[in-house]
């Protein structure tokens, strides 16, 4: 039995469940890509290739281990992209959703069907409501969410997370203030598209926070956070390293973030600011639309 617990996104993590890139296959056809970085990549020929990417997450591997956490991996479905775990389920205290995600990826479960078959308490979304993982932030007495009303969630394949998603955490957890963020989505422009709360939010440390202005359709989100956070506690991040996915780090605990090898001004502004920084390649990866915390789906982190 795994007893499951997940409080906030930077509490000491003892178990998570690491994506792979084993069996990714080859490059999808352009109609079958459904976010706009990879289909960039498709166009350009510099779609990413398993063996690398297979390196890349070895290395994160390693750096988990090497903080002792217990890292649980998919079990292989070939030609399937499993790479992103985060999407496919996530924690809430000492609950495991199981959300409803793109039809294109329904199978991913499967892979970690094995873990999930030993933690007690399992609820699934219900069948009107839309959730991926990459737009669910619990942070203590609050669960952050990026979501999509109607208009936009009808019109964006890249709108992961609907109304309806919101309001089921928002029953499911009435002793947390769910806040929904309304987030700014294209199809076509990978820099005008947040394809979820991670790609231009994430809390790390106690009470810090990087973030991507832009990233938020409404002034006002922008703002509750900015005085949530107080903004001396603020890492603001620009479009481009929006882009490449600045805000996707990934909290071993509160003092040690890991961060893609490349991301040298945010390295330099964390560890300036305490944090021990673990740096990982990971820009291969990053060409689909995801990082550290898009693969990863915590099982068990420490209550406070």
């Amino acid at each position: 039995m795994i007893d499951v617990y997940v409080g906030d996104e930077t509490s000491p993590l003892r178990a998570v469940i690491l994506g792979t890139a084993k069996g990714v296959g080859d490059a999808p056809k352009m109609e079958d890509a459904y976010d706009p970085k990879s289909k960039e990549h498709i166009a350009a020929g510099t779609y990413p290739k398993e063996e690398p990417m297979r390196a890349e997450m070895e290395a994160f591997a390693k750096v988990l281990e090497k903080y002792d956490v217990k890292v649980y991996r998919p079990e292989i479905i070939e030609n399937y992209n499993q790479i992103f775990s985060r999407d496919i389920g996530f924690v809430i205290e000492n609950k495991f959703i199981k959300p409803r995600i793109l039809k294109d990826r329904k199978e991913e479960i499967q892979g970690i069907q094995y873990v999930v078959d030993q933690i007690p308490n399992v609820v699934n979304v219900p069948e009107h409501a839309r959730i991926e993982g990459g737009d669910v932030m619990p942070w203590k007495d609050h669960i952050f969410v990026g979501y999509s009303e109607k208009e936009d969630f009808e019109k964006y394949v890249v709108a992961r997370t609907n109304r309806a998603g919101l309001e089921f955490l928002q029953k499911e957890f009435p002793n947390k203030k769910v806040k929904g963020f309304q987030l700014n989505k294209s199809d076509e422009v990978a820099k005008d598209n947040a394809l979820h709360l991670d790609c231009c939010f994430q809390p790390v440390g106690e009470n810090q926070a990087i973030i991507y202005k832009e990233g938020f359709k409404l002034q006002e989100d922008y703002e509750y956070l900015q005085e949530y956070f107080g903004e001396e506690n603020l890492i603001h991040i620009s479009r481009d390293e929006m882009y490449n996915m600045f805000s996707n780090v990934f909290s071993i605990s509160p003092k040690v973030v890991v961060v893609e090898k490349n991301f040298e001004r945010l390295a330099k502004i964390l560890e300036e600011r305490g944090f021990t920084v673990e740096r990982v390649p990971y820009a291969e990866i990053s060409k689909m639309e995801g990082l550290l915390r898009c693969s990863t789906l915590p099982l068990i982190r420490d209550k406070n």
